[in-house]
């Protein structure tokens, strides 16, 4: 075995997605999308999100059109703001962490209209889906929700930036 100083699995500099190297640079939000109830729970991090305001409000997200989350076909879910102390939760859901049981034993979790909310988290957001909203874009589904309830919560929201979730607030 040889031990390297550099990763292995990152390309050689000269073959680096220069998009994805401008993306890491722009602080994005962490949050985490649920749907269901029960053993038919589903959730999926997102950081690719915007809040668009009107009437009514819209939430417009890029998400894997293959991951569990979005292959249930959810007409409604929630946009769980997710804060520093749940970075661990924010893998799991990316599928990035380990989580026996699944993601949902991690947190606290209730029932609403719209899907799983995180006890405890920096707010959420009860989205139902806009009719004929959704369309590929790049290697990602964009999808469009219409904001149907919003809870905000006491926590700081956290952020991704560099590869590395920062709480903004305490300059992490």
């Amino acid at each position: 075995m040889t031990i390297h100083s550099d990763h292995p699995f990152v390309p050689a500099e000269g073959d680096r997605d220069q998009l994805r190297r401008m993306r890491g640079r722009m602080p994005a939000p962490v949050t985490v999308w649920t749907s269901g109830t029960g053993r038919g729970r589903r959730g999926l991090t997102v950081s690719s999100v915007l809040l668009a305001g009107g009437e009514p409000g819209r939430v417009i997200g890029l998400v894997d059109g293959d991951s569990d989350f979005w292959e249930s076909q959810p007409l409604s879910w929630v946009v769980n703001v997710v804060g520093a102390e749940h970075r661990f939760l924010a893998d799991a859901f990316a599928g990035t962490a380990p989580a026996p049981g699944g993601p949902f034993t991690l947190g606290k979790w209730t029932d609403s209209a719209w899907g799983p909310v995180l006890t405890g988290c920096a707010g959420w957001i009860g989205v139902h889906l806009e009719q004929g909203a959704t369309r590929s874009v790049g290697w990602s589904l964009l999808v469009e929700g219409v904001v149907q309830s919003v809870e905000v919560g006491a926590a700081d929201a956290l952020a991704h930036l560099h590869g590395r979730y920062r709480d903004l607030r305490q300059g992490e």
